[in-house]
């Protein structure tokens, strides 16, 4: 029997080994965890729930007794009782909100005021959420409450979209198959409207003050109809540095100021919201979303908040930005995010501007925040403002202006041109659209480094017409020129008469051919349709090389066109003009994976004329045999 009895009690030796060997490392692996940093071991963004810092709406009931922490500019963050009237489940698909009502006189003077977005609500000693959202025109101080717990979810259903800057995304999806053209994705970045959420009920989110300084109130206006369906409320006159001096006032804690300078500088826009929850250095605010996209790298910082206008349709507050300190990081919709001391993308701007009714230049510098959405519109409210500070501009008008947007890979985009009674569309346009184009490329992630734009405007038009084109002798022999003149009126000028001499080739066929006279628009529309694999990017070189070139062609000049039967080929981007037509036949065949097809042929001749032609004449030219 004890034979018998030793295997298993040396069995049974080895396994109790066994299990405090597993024992030791299970207890070092839970040592590990519980020493382990919080921002370790979960997604990033993640925050533990504590529940003697937070209440879940579980145990939420209503009537009970609340506040919430806020600043209405007289006294700094201050206490605002509040009462419970409900918890509203999946008000919008897997959200939930807590309504309450505002019991405070001064939240029943002003009645639900934008500028609260993200105030911490507090129930039981314990953060709720923050004010999130209300009902335009209510005679009452209703508010929407965001959850706290649904807030501190931002972020985590994927790591990245906490990276700093490191996740780049396109905002608009351009068609690069087509030559480019600048006015027209401009006209699409303008168009384009970010809507803000509504909720079941007509309820939306609280209106973030959109506070402007720097700007005219005609650009004020142009900046608020593309922000106001975004939910934002355009404020002009005050957003510049706070003259506080104190920088503990621009601390970012709960119910203090949140804010994002969009543009800041000698030109100041800031978008204006409430801080929520503060955990070392990640910051909440908002309740709901900014853009509402996920991975962001926007600028944050402090704010003071001077007073709350009181308004029969929405209250605000009115307030300014502090220095930045930090980087939102995650737009979501319950809330955005943001890191402190992390560095937000930031573009620097130069403007001079130089007025007929200025005394001297101005230069204006600001830094745009970095946003594939909303820097080329940022760039455009800079420098319309910047042009428009001494008042509109008189109804002829001629612009004088250069841009250089220079890239991290040592290249730039640079343009010089004249406008003529046309306002900023034409600068501006050509601003926003290369800024676009570039920032939502597919062909890398070459980033803008910098973007100068100086400009000249002066009270006269120098816009004209052709009065009339003649030819002294229309049917011409192949080797000899033809003889244009050229009258062009300009408006409250003289006409002039330009001549031009266009050579015919001696090798060209006899037949018909087509003459035509023109300004900068027409050529420029001749080259996309005679030549578009110009103005079509394949790669980020052939963007940058495409962009030099649509944005190089002078107004001021006069343009003859003699077009001509085509000859050799265009093999994708590279022109074979000469190229003889056995081996052309050849290179196009059907087989071929690259883009072929004949090479145009045409005698060009410009005239300097010193102003902008806008129409085209295309005038009959017969060789004879």
């Amino acid at each position: 029997m004890l034979g018998m009895d030793a295997e298993p009690r040396q069995n049974a030796k080895r396994f109790t080994c066994l299990d405090r060997h597993h024992a030791l490392v299970i207890g070092l692996l839970a040592l590990v965890v519980a020493v382990a940093p919080a921002s370790e071991g979960r997604a990033s963004g993640e925050v533990a729930w504590d529940p003697q810092r937070y209440i879940g709406i579980e145990e939420i009931k209503p009537g009970m007794e609340a506040y919430c922490l806020t600043d209405y500019g007289d006294a700094g963050i201050e206490k605002f009782e509040l009462k419970v009237l409900d918890v509203v489940y999946n008000i919008d698909p897997g959200q939930n909100a807590i309504l309450v009502m505002g019991l405070d006189e001064r939240f029943k003077h002003t009645g639900v005021v934008g500028g609260c977005s993200g105030s911490p609500v507090y129930i039981d000693g314990r953060l709720a959420g923050a004010l999130a959202f209300g009902w335009t025109f209510a005679k009452d101080p209703l508010y929407g409450v965001t959850p706290i717990k649904e807030m501190l979810e931002v972020g985590r259903t994927n790591p990245t979209l906490t990276a700093r800057g490191t996740t780049r995304s396109s905002a608009f999806a351009f068609d690069f198959s087509k030559p480019i053209n600048v006015a027209y994705v401009s006209e699409q970045v303008l168009n384009r409207r970010l809507i803000a959420p509504v909720h079941a009920g007509g309820a939306s989110a609280l209106p973030c003050p959109l506070l402007i300084s720097g700007l005219p109130s005609e650009a004020c206006r142009e900046v608020a109809s593309h922000f106001d369906a975004m939910g934002f409320m355009a404020v002009p006159g005050l957003s510049g540095a706070a003259a506080t001096g104190d920088d503990a006032a621009l601390e970012l804690q709960p119910g203090g100021t949140l804010t994002v300078p969009l543009v800041s500088g000698d030109i100041n826009i800031n978008v204006l919201g409430t801080v929520t929850e503060v955990r070392g250095d990640r910051v909440y605010g908002f309740g709901h979303s900014f853009l509402g996209y996920g991975p962001v790298n926007l600028p944050m910082a402090g704010g003071k908040v001077y007073t709350v206008i009181s308004n029969v349709m929405r209250s605000f507050k009115l307030g300014t930005a502090g220095k930045i300190v930090g980087a939102i990081t995650v737009d979501e919709t319950t809330a955005v995010s943001g890191r402190i001391g992390a560095e937000p993308n930031l573009v620097p701007m130069s403007i001079r501007i130089e007025r007929y009714n200025d005394s001297e230049p101005r230069t204006y510098n600001c830094r745009l925040a970095y946003n594939e959405t909303l820097t080329a519109m940022l760039a455009r409210s800079a420098v319309a403002g910047a042009a428009l500070r001494l008042g509109p501009l008189p109804p002829e008008h001629t612009i004088e202006y250069t841009a250089a947007i220079n890239l991290d890979d040592g290249q730039s985009i640079r343009f010089e041109n004249v406008s003529a009674s046309m306002g900023l569309v034409e600068p501006v346009s050509e601003i926003v659209g290369t800024v676009a184009l570039l920032m939502n490329s597919p062909y890398g992630s070459t980033r803008i480094e910098s973007m100068d734009f100086a400009a000249r405007i002066r009270p006269d038009g120098i816009y004209s017409h052709l009065w009339s084109v003649d030819v002294a002798t229309p049917k011409v022999k192949a080797g000899d020129d033809v003889e244009v003149s050229v009258v062009v009126e300009s408006y409250l000028a003289e006409k002039r008469r330009y001549r031009v001499t266009v050579p015919i080739p001696k090798d060209v066929a006899p037949g018909k051919y087509g003459l035509m006279l023109c300004g900068a628009p027409e050529y420029e529309r001749f080259l996309a349709k005679t030549v578009p694999h110009r103005f079509i990017a394949t790669n980020h070189q052939s963007l940058v090389d495409a962009l030099n070139m649509v944005l190089n062609i002078p107004r001021t000049k006069l343009y003859c066109v003699l077009v001509l039967p085509p000859g050799g080929i265009t093999l994708d981007r590279a022109e074979l003009p000469n190229l003889p037509e056995t081996k052309s036949i050849v290179l196009q065949s059907d087989k071929r994976p690259m883009r072929v097809q004949p090479y145009p042929h045409w005698i060009e001749r410009t005239v300097e004329t010193g102003t902008v032609i806008r129409d085209r004449e295309i005038v009959p030219i017969v060789v004879e045999e």
